[in-house]
Parts: structure tokens; sequence; C-alpha cells
């Protein structure tokens, strides 16, 4: 059984004492493929090093909207440097983390919204996917989406909308992040919407370090947990875990272009 994790954040100082042996850990449990997101300027280079290090790891650059007060102006030019350097390179996969955070109530909605769509728009210019953190925004990221609609589609992160919202994502090419918070008991409403979304519109993910399963409450997340978390969401959705992983893998495939066997 082949897992591909769509969303980790690999090269966060949480992995730092022991990133070799996680990696070997995901790997022996059949975890062959990392997504690995940058979320601000600063971590750009250090994801960029970390995939180089690895085949089977690839890369996205963003400007996460969690990190609004540390963007700079320039961020976005380079940014737009960044996709360029690496255009074409088998290990760019995608624009992101970015999108819009109406959760916290600090993070000023205009400015968002204007890298939002600038990110976007480098999305349509590259012709790459874009991985998106959608918190109780999905209106608004919606109404945006259907103004850019780039062609490659990409990822919802963590989806946790209804039953409306996932088939308006999935008609504008978008694929749904599934991964920690629906193993919960306490998610009955996230829990039914999984039970009723289609496999060919989903993908599995875990955002290590952060979004534990509730087998593992309380613990540093890790893509070696994906196995678990592909078994627990398998069962909402009535499939067996093998079901799901092949769906999911070859939704990622078909998203990032990419070969559905590892080699």
């Amino acid at each position: 059984m082949e897992l591909i994790d769509t969303h980790t954040h690999l090269d966060f100082a949480d992995f730092d004492a022991d990133r070799g042996k996680v990696l070997e850990r995901s790997r022996a449990l059949g975890v062959g493929r990392m997504v690995v997101l940058g979320v601000y300027q600063k971590n750009w280079q250090r994801v960029w090093d970390l995939v180089q290090s690895d085949s089977r790891l690839h890369a996205a650059f963003g400007l996460h909207p969690v990190y609004l007060d540390e963007h700079r102006s320039a961020d976005l030019n380079e940014l737009g440097d960044w996709l360029r350097r690496c255009a074409g390179h088998p290990q760019l996969c995608a624009v992101g983390e970015f999108g819009l955070d109406y959760f916290l109530p600090q993070l000023d909605r205009g400015r968002q919204q204007v890298l939002f769509e600038a990110q976007l728009k480098l999305a349509v210019d590259f012709a790459l996917p874009a991985l998106l953190h959608v918190r109780r925004s999905h209106a608004a990221t919606i109404a945006t989406l259907k103004r850019f609609r780039p062609a490659r589609g990409g990822i919802i992160h963590a989806f946790a909308g209804s039953r409306e919202e996932a088939r308006e994502y999935r008609k504008l090419g978008f694929k749904l992040g599934l991964g920690g918070a629906g193993t919960w008991p306490q998610a009955l409403r996230l829990s039914k919407v999984i039970a009723d979304l289609p496999l060919d519109g989903v993908v599995l993910e875990t955002d290590a370090p952060d979004m534990a399963p509730v087998m593992f409450a309380g613990q540093r997340n890790s893509p070696e947990h994906l196995p678990a978390i592909c078994a627990a969401l398998a069962g909402l959705m009535g499939v067996s875990p093998e079901t799901l992983a092949n769906a999911s893998t070859a939704n990622a495939c078909a998203l990032f272009n990419w070969q559905t066997t590892v080699t």
C-alpha cells in the first residue's frame, strides 16, 4: 500500500532531532512521497535544501496568512523569483501554503485577500496547483477561485467545510485534503461530510507536526501516522484502507503530474 502525505512541515524545528529516522519509519510504513510546504520567505531555502536531500520529497512555496505580520511587500516578488528559478524542476510541485484565515481576528482580511489573489495569479502564471489554507473562509475562498480559476486546481488543506462547499471546490478542480481532524469523535459534522465524499475527490495529509489524529493525541504529528489516519478515515467512508490509500495516491499523482509508482 503506497501512501502520499500531501501536506507536511518537515522542515520545522520539531523534526531537527530525528528527521532522518522519521523518514525511515514513514517509508517502512508505505508513506513514499511527501510534500513540504513553505509558509514564509525565511523558510523557503530551508524547505528547498531539505527536499534536495531526498528525491521523494517535493516542495511548495507560499506566504501563509497566519504569518501575515512577517510578510514584507518584497516577498511576493521574491516568491515569483523562486518559482521562476525552480520552474520545471521535478521537486517543485505547487504554490503554497497560502489562503485565507478568518478564525484569527487579528489577521487583517483585506491584506490577506491581496496576498491570496497575488499568489493565485502566480499559480496560474506558472501552471502549478495551489495548496490552500482555508479556515472559516470558504465563501470568500470559493468566490475568489471562481474569478481566477487556476487550471491545475489544487488542494483545500484540512478540509472542514460542508457538503455544498465540497461540491463547489470539486467543480473548481480542487481535491479535499483529509487528515487527523476527521479522526476525532467530537468532529461529528465533519465525519458526516467525509462519509459522503467521493473517492476521486480526496487526498490524504498529516500537516505534521500539527493536527495529530486522536490515536496519537497530544503527540507530535508525523508522516508515519498517515496509515492510521487512512484506516480511520476509510472506516468513515465505508471502504477498506487499501481502497482509500489507492484513491488518494492516484488523485495526488494526477494533481502533481507524478508517476503512480515511486522510482
